[in-house]
């Protein structure tokens, strides 16, 4: 059963089930001619001088189209690995840079724990650090609001997404908010006075949608000819089940749509309390020059790559270039098997069919990568990078930033291997020995340096 849905799987990442109706099609063109001129009379073949010429000029525009799309690809890949490396970049600042202990001002209660405030207040933003990424994410797949299992959580504690944050108007919190669906309490859960649930959660808690929320599969993309039906299925269809237009995920020709409009731009929202962070700390004097330049570096790339996947998802290639390349597509595999039936016979049709699989298959894998910010088994994985950065960012804040002292100077640590297998330790307390002279001391571990490098030179030489 594994290699069953191995090989599934893999079947549904190829475009053969996009134009496997188109090959079947032109196969029958094909077909036809060729069992026309071989049993009657008519002769339906033609010369092939315009085959040479058609077919060199439209390889040529499918080869660009297919470059074009996959520029696209890989600039969607680049701005995804900046995004992952600046999420690591400002999460290593905020957890190193800026200080953990901090001095009471006047006026404060003396017994605040506020070294544990400091670390709450951290992680938090470091949170909104990966918020950013998956926030990111839905925006480009059309997905609006924060209601996601991986995002609502990290933004609850946001005024403008927080379900009951007090002092907050509900003309300003979200407007998205306002149309979420709500949890219907159980009989179980709710208690004599009728609107508390079990574990904190409320009947006014929005439903959380799933990380991944592909549009469902419909039969259209399966068999894309039926599309030719929909006119007659679709009122069927919503006698049985009544459809939700705003819910509908398919384009015009019935198969699933990639982008939709999101309502919201929820990372602009996440940038404007990170940079309202960074002019806090700035204000308080927590960071040096050179942090603090990193740290708005960091937001100011973070917002370059959001505003560059933007123009990736939102600049197509224009469709009257589709549509006119898709037309000449299909006019030129009409004609080809009546321009090389007199040279092929009854091979016509399966040069045919090899001849629309090459030149269809290309054509649709440019049109399938142009956007890879969608479910399809070919676009980009960002649901993992977005994985990738939340592992990273807990990786950082699982490590404290202890004094240097603390772990250089420890039995484990042999700093001049292999020339000098002492520890830091060892070599600290005997003072006797001649990296402690005044006249021997820099001259002595110069050359055990030099030994270093020699014996590792000759070990990594070696045949």
């Amino acid at each position: 059963m594994g290699f069953v849905a191995f090989c599934l799987n893999r079947f549904q990442a190829t475009v053969i089930n996009d134009i496997w109706f188109e090959i079947c099609f032109f196969s029958g063109i094909a077909a036809m001619v060729a069992s026309v001129s071989h049993f009657t009379p008519a002769e339906l073949g033609i010369s092939n001088q315009l085959l040479t010429v058609l077919g060199t000029v439209l390889g040529l525009v499918v080869s660009f189209r297919t470059s074009s799309a996959y520029e696209r690809y890989q600039d969607g890949r680049k701005l995804w690995t900046a995004i992952q490396l600046m999420s690591r970049n400002l999460a290593s600042l905020i957890w190193i840079h800026v200080p953990t202990e901090r001095a009471a001002k006047p006026g404060e209660d003396p017994s605040r724990n506020r070294r544990l405030e400091a670390i709450i207040e951290k992680k938090s933003m470091i949170n909104l650090v990966q918020a950013f990424g998956v926030s990111v994410k839905h925006f480009l797949r059309g997905e609006g609001g924060p209601f996601y299992e991986d995002l609502h959580p990290l933004i609850s504690f946001l005024p403008r997404f927080a379900a009951h944050h007090q002092g907050v108007p509900e003309h300003e919190s979200l407007p998205v908010w306002h149309g979420a669906p709500r949890r219907e309490p159980s009989s179980a859960a709710a208690t004599l006075n009728g609107g508390d649930l079990e574990k904190g959660v409320s009947r006014d808690d929005p439903v959380l949608l799933p990380a991944r929320n592909p549009p469902a599969s419909t039969i259209y993309d399966m068999l894309p000819f039926l599309i030719l039906l929909k006119p007659l299925i679709q009122p069927i269809v919503r006698l049985i089940k009544h459809s939700n237009k705003e819910g509908e995920r398919t384009n015009l020709l019935g198969r699933k749509r990639k982008v939709l409009v999101a309502e919201g731009n929820i990372p602009l929202e996440i940038s404007l309390f990170l940079h309202s962070y960074y002019a806090f700390v700035l204000k308080q004097g927590w960071l040096a020059v050179a942090p603090a330049n990193a740290f708005l570096n960091s937001l100011n790339s973070l917002q370059d790559a959001v505003a560059n996947l933007e123009r990736v998802r939102n600049t197509p290639i224009p469709f009257a270039y589709q549509a006119h390349l898709r037309m000449c597509m299909w006019m030129y595999l009409f004609l080809l098997p009546f321009q090389i039936y007199n040279a092929y016979g009854w091979l016509t049709i399966p040069a045919t069919a090899f001849a629309s699989f090459l030149l269809l298959g290309f054509l649709e894998i440019g049109q399938e990568i142009e956007d890879p910010f969608g479910y399809d088994m070919n676009d980009l994985d960002i649901d993992s990078i977005c994985i990738a950065i939340g592992r990273e960012l807990h990786e950082i804040t699982a490590h404290p930033a202890p004094e240097p002292s603390s772990y250089i100077f420890t039995a484990e640590n042999q700093p001049f291997a292999p020339a000098d297998r002492r520890t830091a330790k060892d070599i600290v307390d005997d003072v006797a020995h001649e990296y402690h002279g005044a006249d021997t001391g820099m001259g002595s571990v110069h050359r055990t340096l030099l030994a270093n490098w020699r014996e590792v030179n000759t070990l990594t030489r070696k045949k």
